[in-house]
């Protein structure tokens, strides 16, 4: 058990090979399993698999971040890389998970306080469910990477895929068959992470 926290790795390059719909169901099975605040659940998904779909929400959300880029004073050479390299990363992975949520059947509070913790409570849920969907992906020997890319272009991701107000995004999962193997990455020593 061990050995799949070590051996999971964020993937960014994919061999161009279709996932199967088994896979992917098995996939978000797994984060349905996720524990949530009050077990309401609050995390929604929207599998992208059309080229189409993939390269209209690129482009809508690399426009934002070229006006993001462009505040942090990137130079015009550097902003058009990471772009491309965006874009790229999106179109070229076979499969999308947008991860959203949903505070349909949140706790409601009269309070602004109760409000903004049941709000990071639902994040919270999302994020587990997201966790989940990582390690299900490295037990079906296949790889994924966790981007946080909607947090930043929210309305421009509902508009693009026809999101309702109420479901909101939260991050985009890569998913495909691996088609590079990165370096273990640095971890602190759990001594470090112990208060």
């Amino acid at each position: 058990m061990r050995n799949l926290f070590q051996k999971r790795r964020s993937i960014r390059k994919y061999k161009k090979k279709e996932l199967s719909d088994l896979k992917i169901k098995r996939i978000l099975d797994a984060a349905r399993w996720a524990p949530s605040a009050h077990n309401v659940q609050p995390w929604r998904f929207l599998i992208i698999k059309k080229s189409s779909i993939k390269s209209k929400l690129a482009k809508s959300m690399a426009k934002m971040w070229e006006k993001d880029l462009l505040s942090d004073g990137l130079n015009r050479g550097k902003r058009i890389e990471l772009i491309k390299s965006s874009i790229n990363r999106f179109t070229k992975s076979p499969v999308l998970i947008l991860a959203c949520l949903t505070m349909k059947d949140m706790n409601k509070y009269p309070d602004k306080r109760r409000r903004e913790i049941e709000y990071i409570m639902a994040i919270q849920s999302v994020s587990t469910a997201i966790g989940n969907i990582l390690l299900a992906t490295e037990l079906e020997e296949l790889g994924a990477c966790w981007s946080c890319a909607p947090l930043f272009c929210k309305d421009i991701v509902r508009k693009t895929l026809g999101l309702t107000k109420d479901i909101e995004p939260q991050a985009l999962i890569i998913l495909g068959y691996p088609d590079e193997k990165p370096e273990p990455p640095q971890r602190i020593m759990l001594e470090e992470i112990l208060l």
